[in-house]
C-alpha cells in the first residue's frame, strides 16, 4: 500500500510539475523564494504592534521565531530520517522533472520545511489578529499554499512532501498560537 501511495505521488508529481511553462517559471520562483514573503512580515510585525503594543509584539516575534525554528528542524530530523531523495536528485525520474531553479537544493525532501514554515506562520498569523483583521486568516492560508505548491512547480518536492509539511505546519502554528497566549496571559499579567 505505502509502495502505491509512493508511486501516486510520483505520478502526481510528474503530472504538476509538467503543466509549467516558461511564462510562469519567474512567478512561481518568486513566490518559492523566502525572502519574498519579507513585505508581509513587515506588515504582519506593524500590525501586531498597532494592535497588541510593543511589549505583547515583542512576545509574539519570540514565539515565531521559536515557532519557525522548531517547525524547521523537525523537518530536518524528518528529512534525515526517511531519506527520500528530491525528485531532482533521484535519477529514476529526474529526467521526466522541470527543475526550474538553477539548483536542486538538499539531498532530501520528506517533508517541506517550505510548506511546513509558511503554514505554521499563516496560522499562527492568522489567529493571533483574527478578532481585527476579518479576512487576513484566508488570505494567509491562499499565501501558505501558493508558496507549498511552487515547491512542486519547480521540481525540489513531490505532492506528499508538501501535504505533510503543510499539516505539520498548522499544527505548530496553532500549539504556539496556544504557548503564545498562555506566555502573554502569565508574563505580561503578573506585571
Amino acid at each position: 500500500m505505502l509502495e502505491n501511495l509512493i508511486d501516486k505521488d510520483i505520478e502526481l508529481l510528474i503530472f504538476l510539475n509538467n503543466l509549467g511553462t516558461a511564462q510562469w517559471d519567474g512567478f512561481w520562483l518568486f513566490i518559492s523564494n523566502k525572502y519574498s514573503a519579507i513585505p508581509l512580515y513587515l506588515c504582519f510585525l506593524f500590525f501586531t504592534y498597532k494592535y497588541y503594543g510593543i511589549k505583547k509584539t515583542f512576545v509574539i516575534i519570540i514565539f515565531v521565531a521559536l515557532l519557525i525554528l522548531a517547525s524547521d528542524q523537525t523537518s530536518n530530523v524528518f528529512k534525515y530520517g526517511f531519506k527520500r531523495l528530491r525528485p531532482c536528485h533521484d535519477e529514476t525520474i529526474s529526467h521526466l522533472v522541470r527543475l526550474v531553479k538553477s539548483s536542486c537544493g538538499g539531498r532530501y525532501s520528506y517533508f517541506s520545511a517550505h510548506a511546513s514554515n509558511t503554514m505554521a506562520a499563516a496560522i499562527f498569523i492568522g489567529l493571533m489578529l483574527k478578532n481585527k483583521y476579518k479576512y487576513l486568516q484566508y488570505i494567509l492560508i491562499v499565501w501558505a499554499f501558493l508558496m507549498a505548491y511552487s515547491r512542486v512547480y519547480i521540481g525540489v518536492h513531490y505532492p506528499l512532501d508538501i501535504v505533510m509539511g503543510m499539516s505539520f505546519g498548522a499544527l505548530m502554528g496553532y500549539v504556539f498560537y496556544k504557548l503564545n497566549l498562555f506566555a502573554m496571559r502569565k508574563i505580561l499579567n503578573s506585571e
